[in-house]
């Protein structure tokens, strides 16, 4: 399992708009990653509304974190 300098399992978190089509592919994209790095990983897909994204600063969808930070580079807002 992957783990950081801390000793914890990596986590990854990704927050999908209500109306966003790409869940299929952002696990099946997901899911390939992780086997090509061989790592294992807590992986956590979360449906939301407008409203939630607004709450959590997201940039877009699917908005991805891994260990709480954004793959997203900052200040491009654009949530679909």
């Amino acid at each position: 399992m992957a783990e950081d300098k801390k000793g914890d399992a990596m986590r990854i978190d990704c927050y999908i708009s209500q109306g966003c089509g790409s869940e299929k592919a952002l696990r099946e994209n997901v899911a390939r990653a992780l086997e090509a790095e061989r790592i294992c990983a807590e992986v956590g897909m979360h449906r939301i509304s407008d409203e939630q994204a607004a709450e959590l600063n997201l940039s877009g969808s699917p908005s991805v974190f891994i260990d709480g930070k954004e793959l997203q580079p900052q200040g491009i807002a654009g949530f679909s």
